[in-house]
């Protein structure tokens, strides 16, 4: 176990995160769990994995601030998060509500469901590596603008029935939830373009109503009976969880995926050997590069007692910090922080754990491997088209990737 430094005054997360591994390390080197300053608001940060696992769990924490948070009311309209801790969907739900809800979401990512995707998510892909070759050798492509982004756009827009004029605004509105360099004032305005777009699609599915998940959604918020529906903002906050949920975190899984294989040939070379498989390659990914560093946000409803001493208080705010989680040398030993395919254990919680445990993973480690499964046969000899060095990690301390990811998909002729 790492030794812990002490703590006299919270650790303050840069909102642009430019150096997040030396910060999660800063992290877990103060101990199990350590106050910090999220764009202005204090809250623990827990990083030891036991400890999470424990609160992720258990029934004396909350993801509910309107009901056990009492900051919340003199925070929610001044925090440039806000809207992830007020929303009115399962994400922020807690006992019988959060039941309640998941039950009426499940249907929609049911295993069946998932798996007749499965054709689909290969047509996309291939088409989007179709459009891929035509470019010429000499150029290099930006690999999570043109591959990673439009593919779970793609499957959103199948899997929900979103109008394709509808679906590009919303990469927009969705990408400033992520953002935590914006002021309040700007988030707020985002929100609002966000919840416009989110009324123009149910409108629309209402008046055209057919076999996807928003349709689906609208029905249990219409047909419902006994008070146990959606009320008008759970469902619209419902359709924000899984768009959100589903695009912005696999585009991010994709490009770090792939920066891996690229940097790491060894690791391309096991998955050519046979000694590793692209599911392998996803959960190592998931482990190592997960595509949420942060989680807002969870509250303690009872003093909380931690290993080797001090408390939670009851009523603070505790941040699940699943990227320095998932590296802590307690759990995966010294080499933690290497990429290792062939890693006998290579357990994480980028999908969290318990109750809140995402319904969407299934599809995103589906979307994930069939992209990279397809991507390096097609291109074998694809290779960054800028040192490691020079790619640049995206503004935020909540989403985990590059601005871009410029490659060569072939080897380029000298001369």
């Amino acid at each position: 176990m790492p030794e812990q430094v002490p703590q006299s005054s919270p650790l303050v997360l840069d909102p642009e995160a430019s150096d997040h591994h030396a910060e999660h390390q800063a992290l877990r080197a103060r101990g199990p769990a350590t106050r910090v300053d999220i764009l202005g608001l204090t809250v623990w940060s827990v990083t030891d994995p036991a400890l999470l696992k424990q609160l992720l769990t258990s029934a004396q924490v909350s993801k509910d601030g309107r009901a056990h948070w009492p900051a919340y009311a003199d925070t929610v309209s001044t925090w440039p998060l806000a809207l992830w801790i007020a929303v009115e969907s399962m994400f922020t739900a807690y006992g019988g509500d959060h039941r309640r809800l998941r039950r009426m979401v499940a249907p929609a990512l049911s295993a069946r469901r998932i798996q007749d995707l499965r054709p689909t998510v290969e047509s996309i892909v291939t088409a989007l590596l179709d459009d891929l070759d035509t470019r010429p050798s000499s150029q290099s492509v930006d690999l999570r603008e043109h591959f990673a982004y439009p593919l779970p756009i793609a499957v959103l827009g199948r899997l929900m029935g979103i109008p394709g004029t509808q679906l590009r605004g919303f990469r927009t509105v969705v990408d400033g939830v992520f953002d935590t360099t914006a002021t309040a004032a700007r988030a707020a305005e985002n929100t609002a373009s966000l919840y416009e777009a989110l009324d123009d699609l149910i409108a629309t599915k209402r008046a055209e109503p057919a076999d996807d998940m928003t349709t689906l959604l609208i029905a249990a918020r219409d047909d419902e009976g006994d008070g146990d529906g959606f009320t008008d903002r759970e469902l619209r906050d419902t359709l924000l969880l899984m768009i959100s949920a589903g695009y912005e975190t696999t585009v991010n899984v994709i490009d770090q995926a792939a920066t891996a294989l690229l940097t790491n040939p060894g690791q391309l070379g096991h998955l050519r050997a046979g000694r590793a498989t692209w599911d392998d390659v996803v959960e190592e990914t998931l482990r190592h590069e997960p595509a949420i560093k942060h989680l807002p946000l969870r509250y303690a409803l009872t003093d909380i007692p931690l290993p080797g001493g001090g408390t939670i208080p009851c009523g603070d705010a505790i941040l699940a910090s699943y990227a320095a989680a998932n590296r802590h040398p307690d759990w995966h030993g010294p080499t933690a922080d290497l990429f290792d395919v062939t890693r006998p254990t290579k357990d994480h919680l980028s999908f969290g754990h318990g109750v809140h445990f995402c319904l969407g993973a299934p599809l995103a480690r589906l979307e994930v491997a069939t992209a990279l499964r397809l991507l390096f046969t097609r291109f074998p000899d694809i290779e960054l088209a800028v040192p490691e060095a020079q790619l640049k990690p995206l503004p935020t301390l909540i989403s985990n990737g590059h601005r871009t990811l410029p490659v060569h998909l072939r080897r380029r002729t000298v001369g």
